[in-house]
């Protein structure tokens, strides 16, 4: 007699259930569950165990925007040519493919983020995570951009840049938030004006020259 082979039950991930589960509650009611208690047994847990997963509700959103980055560079790295981009090309590569990460969950971030009047002077605590694994990525691209002298090494200045990267992200993704053009294309062109204009700055400048002339003149007197 054939042995009947016992269903094996699919294992619960409770922690994108809980991520998804918020995610539905803001896009249903424009804000965050009133308590973490409301919020757990509408998904049929009890609040220790949400705890088990997140600490608060600034956890689940910082969360999502940690997603959100790694989805941009797990899509970007799948394309052969992007190891052959230059450091520009990166970053606007980085900037195009973050866009379309966002467009997925634009209610979302416009039901959190479209009133706010403060954040061009305050980031959200949820958003720290993602400013730090881009700066990491942006460290990356910066010393690429130094090697092939695409980007200029400059004293205490050269130390600011990942900053001044991440600034332009913030820029970009605040410009997105009020874009109404036909498929955000006044962002596209933000981006590309943006990032042209960084590397301008980044990059050796007639001032440069001057002074790398003037060493040497200096040198060889």
């Amino acid at each position: 007699m054939e042995k009947v082979k016992p269903n094996k039950t699919t294992k619960v991930d409770h922690r994108t259930k809980i991520i998804a589960g918020y995610v539905e509650h803001v896009l249903e009611h424009g804000k965050q569950p009133a308590s973490v208690f409301k919020f757990a047994k509408a998904l049929n847990m009890n609040e220790e165990e949400f705890y088990n997963y997140f600490t608060s509700f600034e956890a689940i959103k910082s969360a999502v925007w940690s997603k959100l980055f790694e989805d941009t560079i797990n899509n970007l790295e799948s394309q052969e040519v992007f190891k052959e981009y230059s450091a520009r090309e990166k970053l606007l590569g980085f900037l195009f493919t973050l866009v379309e990460e966002l467009k997925k969950n634009r209610s979302y971030l416009l039901s959190l983020y479209g009133e706010k009047k403060n954040m061009k002077s305050l980031l959200p605590t949820e958003v720290k995570v993602f400013r730090s694994k881009f700066k990491d990525f942006a460290n990356e691209i910066i010393l690429e951009g130094k090697e092939t002298e695409e980007i200029a090494s400059r004293p205490v200045i050269s130390d600011r840049y990942d900053e001044a990267l991440w600034l332009q992200v913030w820029f970009v993704f605040q410009f997105w938030l009020k874009d109404t053009s036909t498929a955000f294309e006044k962002t596209d062109a933000a981006i590309e004006k943006s990032v042209n204009l960084a590397f301008d700055l980044m990059g050796k400048s007639a001032f440069d020259t001057f002074i790398d002339f003037a060493k040497f003149l200096y040198q060889n007197k």
